[in-house]
């Protein structure tokens, strides 16, 4: 088996196999070794001049000449006419119709890489058909036989109850390399073995971004050579009906992978999705139990602490620990239409990569999904700060090329002690998440005890009394963005910022001292008499906040 020039694994012969056999051993090779790679699936034999109509890609066409014996001249026309009919290669008899091939046919040859060959004179063409048709048959039957044994092989991992971590270590002793189940959008599911982003080889380093992701965008259906002599990949989906759950990859060194090769890696994914769509089918009905536990939980109503403790362990959730509550919200309004390939319910992508990402790193964390938000009860660091923690898992959740996932803001509470106190931190994550919004716009991140006055500001129910009140404040520079007043914005700002020390601001700012006084009595003359009025100081401060706000 052979890449043919589209990139697609063909079954057939090599050009260069077809000439090692016993009925060619005294063929010589004329024109086109280029082309020696290329795949031979049939053959043909030149009867007419007209050939051309007949013939069809990857063809070992065979001639004695004596189509061609009244127009040599045509010779090289033909070649290139049978290199755009993707011919194989050419086996000619000289001697009896033909003395000799003229060069410029052989120079065209060797330019497009069309093999041509000098058959021997003593050999009949019976022989060389049937030997190469054995030769392909049987090459298939090794590949039909090699496929079969792995379908066994996995059923019966299967049945044994294995699932997906048995797959890719049975699948890594058949086919002698790495192999991986991922996610539609790369991340890795199962793995034979540790396949790290900065592994040995440098051909390897590129197949996976920072954050561990598999770059499955690089790659279609079927097996492609990596630049590392040696080195391959292959690829194939895991679908199970329209719904695709992932995709299984081999890595290989040492060896040129082939048909045998993507025919194994198609079962394995058909094996895979049955796994995955049972494991699915259990995951939906603990969701839905953890879902409603859960509810219970954030809302108090989940019981006796210490029977509460209980229960979450039997759930895999530590919670006798000092915990920090996460929520990720998608932004509303958004399309919710699926994106891609992946064609599972936005929210479901969601929850999954927030579980996976989450459980890297807290093992007992729990973690459940909802239509519009995941909730994360997760153990909090002595060493890291939990809003860079967050930080940090949203970025792999968003990932690079994360198929298709929609934004969301991310808010996260105060550490607690009591699992009495996780209602309460629930609603500082909510908090945070939607003033996260309110300040960064989609996709924001938000600590609960970073927000500070924020906090205030985002009770206020009604956002035309919150703008009324701006501009009230600020007159002219609550709306107009115009170069000056953007500056005196930011020169109140910075003069706020450093209590109304006027030296410092005008270093800052770079100003001289006389051109920023001349500045403050222009605020004064549009803001009153901030400068001594403590009141209104106040009121611009918590104004400029306001404005800062988005959605108002």
């Amino acid at each position: 088996m052979r890449t043919a020039s589209t990139g697609t694994l063909v079954r057939g012969v090599a050009v260069r196999d077809v000439l090692s056999l016993s009925s060619l051993s005294g063929a010589r090779l004329m024109a086109g070794a280029s082309g020696l790679d290329r795949v031979v699936q049939r053959l043909n034999v030149m009867e007419v001049p007209d050939i051309l109509p007949w013939t069809k890609p990857h063809e070992l066409l065979l001639t004695t000449g004596y189509p061609l014996r009244e127009t040599p001249q045509s010779l090289c026309d033909l070649v290139t006419g049978l290199e755009s009919r993707r011919l194989a290669a050419v086996g000619i008899k000289l001697g009896r119709y033909l003395d000799e091939l003229p060069a410029d046919m052989l120079a065209a040859a060797d330019r497009v890489g069309l093999p041509i060959i000098r058959l021997p004179d003593d050999v009949a063409f019976d022989d060389i058909l049937n030997q190469v048709l054995t030769d392909i048959l049987n090459r298939q039957a090794a590949v039909l036989a090699r496929s079969e044994e792995a379908h066994r092989a996995l059923v019966s991992v299967v049945l044994a109850g294995g699932g997906l971590e048995a797959i890719t270590d049975e699948l890594s002793r058949l086919l002698g390399g790495t192999v991986m189940v991922t996610t539609p959008d790369g991340r890795l599911l199962a793995s034979s073995e540790i396949a790290a982003p900065e592994g040995s080889k440098p051909a390897l380093r590129g197949l996976f971004d920072a954050t561990g992701r598999f770059r499955v965008e690089r790659f279609k259906h079927g097996a492609r050579a990596l630049e590392d002599p040696g080195t391959g990949v292959a690829l194939v989906p895991i679908l199970a009906g329209a719904l695709d759950h992932g995709r299984v990859v081999l890595i290989s060194a040492g060896r040129t992978l082939d048909e045998s090769d993507i025919q194994v890696l198609e079962r394995a994914a058909a094996t895979a999705a049955l796994v995955i769509t049972k494991e699915l089918a259990v995951a939906a009905v603990e969701s839905k139990y953890q879902g409603d536990f859960m509810r219970d939980l954030l809302a108090g109503r989940a019981g006796d602490p210490a029977h509460t403790v209980r229960h979450c362990a039997s759930l895999g959730w530590a919670i006798d620990r000092p915990l920090i509550v996460v929520v990720a919200q998608l932004e509303p309004g958004e399309n919710p239409d699926l994106d891609g390939d992946d064609l599972r319910p936005a929210h479901e992508r969601f929850a999954t990569a927030w579980g996976m990402v989450v459980r890297e790193r807290d093992p007992h964390a729990a973690v459940v999904g909802y239509s519009q938000e995941v909730v994360v009860l997760m153990g909090a660091s002595g060493r890291t700060a939990p809003g860079d923690t967050v930080r940090q898992m949203v970025a792999q959740v968003s990932g690079d090329g994360g198929g298709g996932r929609r934004s969301f803001s991310t808010g996260v509470s105060r550490v607690v002690t009591d699992p009495a106190l996780l209602p309460e931190a629930y609603e500082q994550a909510r908090r945070a998440a939607k003033v996260g919004r309110q300040m960064h716009g989609p996709g924001g991140i938000a600590d609960f005890d970073s927000l500070g006055v924020y906090r205030l500001l985002s009770l206020v129910p009604d956002s035309a009394e919150l703008t009324s009140f701006m501009r009230e404040t600020l007159g002219e520079l609550a709306s107009r963005e115009d170069e000056e007043t953007t500056d005196l914005r930011t020169t109140l700002e910075v003069l706020l910022d450093t209590n109304l020390n006027v030296a410092e601001t005008a270093r800052i700012l770079h100003f001289h001292y006389n051109t920023l006084r001349y500045r403050i009595g222009k605020l004064e003359r549009l803001l009153g008499a901030f400068t001594t009025d403590s009141h209104l100081r106040l009121n611009i401060m918590l104004a400029l906040q306001v404005r800062r706000m988005r959605g108002l």
